[in-house]
């Protein structure tokens, strides 16, 4: 091991379009939303993370909170790039060294991604002091997160839900063999739970209070078996401009986003259809395995089961299996070669 070994640290990225997340030495040490609040007359970046998610929807006009990633890809290159330096010095073994290390990093990328876009992640990367960048695809990463041996001659479906983009993916031999990226995830689901409001109640609803309503009483379906109690939503009535209240039960949030999990379902179905049929035979052994903050969505695991007429696993810890993949294969580069990109 040489001086500039000693002097490098491994970290492994899931660069979302809703959260970032970072593993160093084994351990997840960041895990914030992926949004930036820069200052309009200075274009200074005032606030990242937790602290600029704080401020989204509650700024004036000298204050903006850009979200740098859309879809799993970066829209805003400066932003994101500013978004991970501050991350990746918030890191509490960077935070205490002299000098910045160098880097050498693992990030994951949409499975659908151009490679005009790979070529921005891996830029980013090289701007923050990294002498070694690796891609891996989110899906693998999510799949050796959730505990699948992707080296086997074996078939494995794994669904990958995020904010921006849901990755549906059959693995096989450390290969993807037919994969799919849909755009509708996380975020979708909450433009869904605004537009619902605006229409069945006539009440405006902010993002944060939207993806509030989602995560307490979000529902893929009708038929739960522990429902979550009804819950009070505040907002702006749109026909008089007065603030009120309005009670909202799990039955209307899953008709709202009935529309976005049909779109999931279909996909899922297309990526099966063109499955080879000796890994279908494997899948119908095995299983489908969801993964991402997506797949916490009550029911939707029993929805997919009901319409693939395959067993559903959640993955446990479900929002961080795919930064614990990357963690997995940057720890053992050597085994993982062959799946990562560089």
């Amino acid at each position: 091991m040489g001086f500039f070994d000693f002097m490098t640290e491994d970290i492994a990225v899931d660069l979302g379009t809703a959260n970032t997340l970072i593993i160093h030495n084994g351990k997840v040490v960041i895990d914030s939303p992926s949004i930036v609040a820069r200052n309009r007359l200075t274009g200074k970046i005032i606030a990242t993370g937790h602290e600029a998610n704080r401020m989204q929807g509650k700024t004036h006009e000298n204050i903006k909170t850009i979200r740098p990633l859309k879809d799993g890809v970066i829209a805003d290159f400066q932003a994101s790039e500013e978004m991970i330096k501050e991350f990746v010095k918030q890191i509490p073994a960077i935070k205490k060294k002299l000098f910045p290390p160098s880097l050498r990093m693992v990030i994951c990328i949409p499975s659908g991604i151009t490679e005009v876009e790979k070529r921005a992640v891996i830029d980013s990367g090289r701007h923050m002091n990294a002498k070694e960048i690796y891609l891996i695809y989110e899906p693998m990463a999510a799949a050796i997160g959730v505990g699948i041996d992707i080296m086997e001659p074996k078939g494995n479906m794994i669904i990958d839900i995020g904010g921006g983009t849901t990755e549906i993916a059959v693995i096989a031999l450390a290969g993807i063999v037919c994969d799919q990226s849909v755009k509708v995830a996380g975020d979708l689901f909450t433009s869904d739970i605004m537009y619902y409001m605006r229409t069945q109640h006539n009440l405006h609803v902010g993002e944060t209070t939207a993806e509030k309503i989602k995560i307490q009483i979000g529902s893929a379906t009708e038929d739960l078996d522990t429902p979550p109690d009804d819950m009070m939503v505040q907002g702006r009535d749109l026909l008089s401009g007065k603030p009120k209240q309005v009670q909202v039960s799990y039955r209307e949030i899953a008709k709202a986003l009935d529309k976005s999990i049909l779109r999931i379902e279909d996909a899922v179905m297309e990526t099966l259809s063109k499955t080879p049929p000796e890994l279908a035979a494997d899948i119908y052994n095995t299983g489908i395995y969801l993964a991402g903050g997506g797949s916490m969505l009550r029911g939707l695991d029993k929805r997919l089961s009901r319409k693939t007429d395959l067993p559903v696993y959640v993955a446990e810890d479900p929002l961080r299996a795919v930064v614990r993949g990357t963690g997995i294969a940057l720890k053992n580069i050597e085994k993982y070669k062959t799946v990562l990109l560089k």
